[in-house]
């Protein structure tokens, strides 16, 4: 298993971001203080830390298989079947995405199945999933 990584993202709701993590995407709190909670991000430390939005926190969209990605974005590569179930239990808990659960780049190398959707300080979330995960790095 590759080494877990760590991640802070700013939030400027602790407790708005903290429901939304914890309980709409059903982490696992860890530690936590008053500005800042960890959680268990699919084996991976994802800390939330509070930082005032200003107005630098716009985003950009680029353009890739013909749908607007949001710049930034974060989030994880999962096993096939959890992708899905994943994305099953999103739509029933009514998240808005930025970008419905598909297949990019049907047929070619690095085909994968993808979604995007905001957490409710405004971060960006991909997730992501491979039949074959030897495609995850293709040309």
């Amino acid at each position: 298993m590759p080494a877990p990584f760590h991640l802070a993202i700013p939030v400027d709701d602790v407790q708005k971001a903290r429901i939304f993590y914890r309980d709409t995407l059903e982490l696992t709190e860890g530690r936590s203080s008053d500005h800042w909670v960890d959680f268990d991000f699919f084996g991976h430390q994802l800390v939330i830390h509070y930082k005032p939005k200003s107005a630098q926190d716009d985003v950009h969209h680029n353009s890739v298989d013909g749908k607007e990605v949001p710049i930034p974005h974060f989030g994880v590569v999962l096993p096939w079947d959890d992708f899905h179930q994943f994305a099953e239990k999103l739509k029933q808990k009514n998240i808005e995405f930025v970008i419905e659960p598909y297949i990019r780049f049907e047929g070619l190398p690095g085909e994968q199945a993808t979604l995007f959707f905001y957490d409710p300080c405004g971060n960006a979330l991909e997730f992501k999933s491979f039949k074959d995960i030897s495609q995850l790095f293709a040309k």
